[in-house]
């Protein structure tokens, strides 16, 4: 992996507050819709909004057709190893786990499927994290 740009990470533009106000009203949007109908607010979860917003940013941004392929492809890979997750976390909540301990215990176990997928995808010549 090539050395990370902070100094291009931490320097804010206009644009980038702009971003930040638009993607936070989606977490908001999606959070209040939540109070009133928990299922369709897990539908709009679901749906990649996050991801779709992050394409449009990068296409905004110049970003090359090949980068914006690559961000979707491993968005594809790396949304697999959070599945289980979403099954795992309500059958430990059910089951009298606390919240904050089941939450990290999924954590946890999700920086292990992520590493799996890696080391598995690495097999079949699919490089998420390249060296």
């Amino acid at each position: 992996m090539n050395r990370i740009p902070w100094d291009k990470i931490l320097t804010f533009t206009p644009l980038d507050l702009g971003k930040l106000v638009v993607s936070a009203l989606v977490i908001l949007f999606v959070n209040k819709i939540q109070l009133v109908n928990d299922r369709i607010s897990a539908l709009l979860i679901a749906l990649p909004l996050t991801s779709l917003i992050a394409l449009i940013w990068m296409q905004y941004a110049g970003q090359s057709p090949a980068r914006l392929a690559n961000h979707a492809e491993g968005t594809f890979w790396f949304v697999l190893p959070t599945l289980p997750m979403f099954l795992i976390l309500p059958w430990m909540l059910r089951n009298g786990w606390g919240f904050w301990i089941a939450l990290a215990a999924n954590c946890l176990l999700t920086i292990g499927f992520f590493w799996l997928t890696v080391v598995l995808l690495r097999k079949f010549g699919i490089d998420l994290m390249p060296k």
